[in-house]
């Protein structure tokens, strides 16, 4: 069985203020689990660095082709300095919950991340249930989901409609209430009457 090996390494720095509140922006904008997965970006965009400074010296045929392998995962880079000015966050763009919620598959960052989880997101006709899965760019166009999401508005606007028929019901019943109470109110006036007349004795004629 082979060991696992970490795919990040922890900040030297545990306690900077400025990281922990970059970090906590990533994190609620990805919609991310814990900030493992920030780190793992990172180190995932550190090792193309790396790879990038080997290659500068390296025949442009080489470079060409370390390019074409990058701009397969979607990143448009051309030169050894885009790759260099690449970040943590061109990373995470790639993964598919990212590119769920580009789509409109899914509200919300958290929403997707809960779609793929669930086993209702496919990429080429296939289940990816890892919300870290970087898409290849020949990838991208074909992620489905197996349920139909309605916009944000169209739903709104639902709701509004229910919520208008309801209060139109509710208007309806209030006057149906009204308009029996009032005829009940009619009804026993003209009963207490009738009872008043049968009981007041009629003067006797001289």
């Amino acid at each position: 069985m082979k060991r696992k090996h970490k795919t990040y390494s922890k900040p030297k720095r545990p306690f900077d203020k400025e990281r922990i509140d970059s970090e906590a922006i990533i994190k609620e904008e990805f919609g991310l689990k814990n900030k493992k997965e920030i780190w793992k970006a990172d180190a995932k965009i550190n090792s193309i660095r790396e790879k990038a400074k080997k290659l500068i010296p390296a025949e442009e045929k080489e470079q060409k082709e370390f390019f074409s392998r990058l701009n397969k995962i979607g990143f448009e880079v051309k030169s050894i300095a885009e790759v260099l000015s690449l970040s943590k966050e061109d990373y995470l763009k790639r993964r598919l919950q990212t590119l769920v919620v580009s789509k409109k598959l899914a509200y919300s960052s958290k929403h997707a991340r809960q779609l793929i989880t669930h086993r209702k997101i496919l990429v080429d006709g296939k289940i990816v249930n890892k919300p870290s899965f970087i898409v290849p760019i020949a990838l991208e166009g074909k992620i489905t989901s197996k349920i139909k999401i309605v916009p944000k508005k169209v739903k709104a606007k639902k709701e509004e409609e229910v919520e208008e028929a309801s209060e139109e019901k509710k208007e309806e019943k209030i006057k149906e209430i009204e308009k029996i109470s009032e005829e009940k109110v009619e009804e026993n006036t003209k009963e207490i009457k009738e009872e008043v007349s049968k009981e007041t004795p009629k003067e006797d004629k001289k």
